[in-house]
């Protein structure tokens, strides 16, 4: 698999350039198929990038907002990624939001499995500082499962979480990774670099793009000005 990797000056031109990406993906989705399948992350990080997205001239119509990831706290709670979509993006945004208020989770994770599409034509995904990406968090079982799509994890900071799994994640025609922040810079070398022992390097998908900006340096970025593009072949770990 390889990581096309593309480093920014700082966090506002990558949140202009991750917006325009997904706007361009969508653009093109509908043109050729009359529908644009998005699956978005939570996380502080990727506000920023919402913001501009949310502004722009998206499809909306024919545009559908699956969640990546959600943790299982209430519906007012501070930290459901649910607010922070509902609060940035346009009321005519379609999102279908993970089932996290159910009882029975793993019910729930099923049936939220079923109303998947075939496709996702772009997921984003963002990278902890431990190396974990939707709620696949280092150590945790919900690695292994290789039998559906969406599974309930183990708490990770204080909440289980609802996530997409390794099957779910790899429905995608592309994935759009946005990572910000010094704190990242040894899990983005590990993941351009097809590193496995972290949960983000086992995310297989058809094509991949990582974006990051220049808080964030990684070993294969020395000595490249941004904005820059590098092509990084991950079939083996180096």
């Amino acid at each position: 698999m390889f990581h096309e990797l593309r480093t920014f000056d700082d966090h506002a031109e990558l949140a202009r350039a991750a917006a325009r990406f997904v706007v361009e993906s969508a653009h093109l989705a509908v043109n050729s198929k009359g529908r644009f399948n998005l699956a978005v992350s939570g996380g502080s990080a990727p506000h920023a990038m919402f913001k501009v997205f949310a502004a722009s001239p998206m499809p909306w119509a024919q545009t559908v907002i699956y969640q990546v990831d959600e943790r299982v706290v209430g519906i007012d709670d501070p930290q459901r990624n649910l607010r922070m979509l509902r609060e940035t993006l346009p009321a005519v945004a379609v999102v279908r939001p993970m089932p996290v208020d159910e009882a029975n989770l793993e019910r729930a994770a099923d049936d939220y499995a079923a109303s998947l599409p075939e496709w996702f034509d772009l997921v984003h995904l963002g990278l902890g500082p431990d190396g974990h990406t939707a709620s696949l968090v280092p150590g945790d079982a919900v690695l292994d499962v290789t039998d559906r799509d969406v599974a309930i994890s183990g708490e990770y900071q204080g909440n289980q979480r609802m996530t997409l799994t390794y099957p779910g994640l790899a429905k995608a025609k592309q994935l759009l990774w946005v990572v910000t922040g010094p704190d990242k810079r040894r899990a983005l070398n590990m993941l351009v670099r097809g590193d496995r022992s972290i949960p983000a390097g086992r995310v297989e998908a058809r094509s991949s793009t990582v974006m990051a900006d220049v808080t964030t340096p990684s070993v294969v970025m020395a000595g490249v000005t941004s904005p820059s593009t590098v092509m990084a072949d991950v079939t083996s770990p180096s």
